[in-house]
């Protein structure tokens, strides 16, 4: 997944305002304790980012 990609699925899933601030607010534990940001500019894939702030906003399986 390329990074435009992740932008997108988080805009859509969880709307402009609050995808941005998830992205640099919120601490993924599955992802070192990181948040979204920190974690793909660590060189983490943006598809696991996605998977991991899906699975802690209860997003739906068939849209991960």
């Amino acid at each position: 997944m390329r990074l435009t990609e992740f932008n997108e699925l988080v805009e859509a899933q969880f709307g402009p305002v609050r995808g941005a601030s998830l992205v640099v607010d919120h601490v993924l534990t599955r992802i070192g304790g990181r948040t979204a940001a920190q974690a793909i500019e660590a060189g983490v894939e943006p598809r696991d980012v996605w998977r991991a702030l899906c699975a802690d906003f209860d997003v739906p399986k068939d849209l991960w």
